[in-house]
C-alpha cells in the first residue's frame, strides 16, 4: 500500500509541474509583462496587481479557459474526420441552344470534412450536387474563371472540392447541314464467306451544331454500321437500327465537341457472298546448290490447285492467283523436299476454302539453252509520254532449269520489257531489260540493253 501510494503522489507530482510548466508559469510570466507595460505608460493598475493572491486567481482562470479551450478542440479534432469523394459529376447550367461551352469537367473530388455519422448521413442523401453555374455567362473570346459550388446536404460537415474553379471558353452555338456516308465497323464478326453488296441510309443528311471552329474543322460525318449484330448471319436484306453518328477532321480525328440532329439513324443492308476460284502460286527464295534446278512442284499432289476466294466483288474481282512462299536455299542435293505452308490471305479477299497447303519439290541437274527475242515492250511510262525502243532486233535470252522444262520454251513464252518508272523526256542508253517470269522452275539471263528515246505527247 506504502508503494502504491508513492506511485500515486509522484504521478500527481509530475501532472502538477507539467501544469506549472506549461499553463501556469506562462500565465504568470504574461500577467507580469502586462503590468510592466502599463507601469511603462504611466497607467497605474497597481492596487488591482499588488491584491493579494491576484496573480494566483487570474492564473487559474486563465487555466481553466484555456484547459477548457484545448479540451474542446481535442474533442473536436477526435470526432472529425475526413473522407473523399471521387468522380462526382458537376451539373452545369447554361443556355445549351444558345452556347458551346469547352473546358467543362466531368467530375471532380469532395473531400468531407467532420463527424463521422455526418459524413455517412450526407452520403446516404447524395452528393452528386456538385454545379457550375453559367446561366449569367455570355460567349467571348476570352476565357472565364468560374468556381464550382456544392449544397451541402448536412450543414455541419465542411467540404473543399478538387478543383475548386474551372477555366472555360464560351462560344456561339451555329448549325449546318452536312450530307453523311457510312463505314462498316467490326467486320471481323460477320460471316467470312458474306460480304456487303448494298447499304442504304434512312436519310441522307443531318443537322449539326456547334461552335464556328468545330464546324468548321468536320472533314465528314458518317453511320458506323456494326457488323456484329447477331442478326447478320446469311445472305438477305436486314434493317439496323440505333446506327451510331459521328464526325471526323481531316485527320481521322472524332470531333467531340460537336451535336448531330438526329443521333442516330437506321440503315437497309443486304449481304451477300461473291467467290472465285483462283489459281495457287508457288514463289521460292534463297538459292539452290550450284547446278541444280526445281524440276517440278506438286501442290497437294497435283500439278496445278485453286482455292476460293471470298470478299467483296469490288475488292477481289482483279486477284488472279494467291501467293504462297518457301525457300529453297540451300536445296537440290537431295532429290525432292516437302514443306507445310500456310495460305495468306491476300488484301481484300475474307475467306479462302483452304488455309493450308503441302507442297512437294523435285530438284534435277540445270541445263541452259539459248533464245533470240525481238519483242521489248515498255511498263510504268507516266501519262503524257510515248517511248520508242532502241536495238531490239536480236536480243539474246539465257533460259536455265532442268533439260525437261527449257525444252518447253520457245521466244513466244518469253515476255521481255523495259520499267520507265521515273522516266521523262529524253534519250537514254543502256536501258536494262527484265523477263516476266511466273514459273519458279525457271531462271532468265539477259545481257544486252536497249536505247529509248521518250517524248512528250
Amino acid at each position: 500500500m506504502k508503494k502504491l501510494g508513492k506511485a500515486i503522489g509522484r504521478f500527481f507530482a509530475a501532472i502538477y509541474r507539467v501544469i506549472d510548466k506549461i499553463i501556469v508559469t506562462p500565465i504568470s510570466r504574461l500577467i507580469f509583462n502586462i503590468r510592466e507595460y502599463l507601469r511603462s505608460k504611466n497607467i497605474k493598475l497597481d492596487y488591482i496587481f499588488n491584491r493579494p493572491n491576484f496573480m494566483i486567481y487570474v492564473s487559474l482562470i486563465l487555466a481553466v479557459v484555456m484547459f477548457l479551450l484545448i479540451d474542446s478542440r481535442v474533442i473536436t479534432l477526435v470526432e472529425s474526420e475526413a473522407e473523399v469523394i471521387t468522380n462526382v459529376p458537376v451539373t452545369v447550367n447554361y443556355n445549351e441552344e444558345a452556347y458551346v461551352v469547352e473546358g467543362i469537367p466531368e467530375t471532380v473530388d469532395i473531400v468531407l470534412i467532420g463527424r463521422k455519422s455526418d459524413i455517412y448521413l450526407a452520403k446516404q442523401l447524395g452528393t452528386n450536387n456538385v454545379i457550375l453555374d453559367l446561366s449569367d455567362y455570355e460567349a467571348r473570346e476570352s476565357a472565364y474563371r468560374v468556381y464550382l459550388s456544392y449544397t451541402k446536404s448536412i450543414d455541419s460537415i465542411d467540404y473543399k472540392l478538387d478543383p475548386s474553379y474551372v477555366t472555360v471558353t464560351i462560344k456561339d452555338k451555329i448549325s449546318v447541314t452536312k450530307d453523311i456516308d457510312y463505314d462498316l465497323i467490326n467486320e471481323q464478326y460477320l460471316s467470312e464467306e458474306l460480304s456487303v453488296e448494298s447499304v442504304e441510309l434512312s436519310r441522307s443528311e443531318v443537322v449539326v451544331k456547334g461552335s464556328e471552329d468545330a464546324i468548321n474543322n468536320i472533314a465528314s460525318v458518317k453511320a458506323l454500321i456494326d457488323l456484329s449484330n447477331e442478326a447478320l448471319t446469311n445472305v438477305g436484306t436486314y434493317t439496323v437500327d440505333d446506327i451510331r453518328l459521328v464526325a471526323y477532321d481531316a485527320n481521322g480525328e472524332v470531333i467531340n465537341n460537336i451535336e448531330i440532329v438526329p443521333t442516330t439513324l437506321s440503315a437497309t443492308i443486304t449481304l451477300d457472298t461473291y467467290s472465285k476460284s483462283v489459281p495457287l502460286q508457288v514463289r521460292t527464295t534463297g538459292n539452290l546448290v550450284t547446278g541444280k534446278a526445281i524440276a517440278s512442284i506438286l501442290i497437294n499432289n497435283e500439278n496445278s490447285y485453286s482455292v476460293t476466294i471470298y470478299g467483296d466483288e469490288e475488292e477481289i474481282t482483279d486477284i488472279s492467283s494467291v501467293p504462297v512462299t518457301i525457300n529453297v536455299d540451300g536445296e537440290g542435293a537431295n532429290s525432292t523436299r516437302n514443306y507445310n505452308v500456310t495460305i495468306t490471305r491476300p488484301t481484300g479477299v475474307r475467306a479462302l476454302s483452304e488455309t493450308n497447303a503441302s507442297i512437294t519439290v523435285t530438284f534435277g541437274d540445270e541445263r541452259q539453252k539459248e533464245i533470240e527475242i525481238s519483242n521489248v515492250s515498255s511498263r510504268n511510262l507516266a501519262s503524257g509520254y510515248t517511248a520508242n525502243i532502241v536495238g531490239t532486233e536480236s536480243i539474246s535470252v539465257i533460259v536455265r532449269g532442268v533439260q525437261s522444262v527449257i525444252d518447253e520454251i520457245d521466244a513466244s513464252d518469253i515476255n521481255a520489257y523495259v520499267d520507265l518508272t521515273g522516266y521523262t523526256a529524253g534519250e537514254y542508253d543502256n536501258v536494262p531489260i527484265l523477263i516476266e517470269n511466273d514459273d519458279p522452275r525457271l531462271n532468265f539471263v539477259v545481257s544486252s540493253q536497249v536505247s529509248v528515246s521518250i517524248l512528250n505527247e
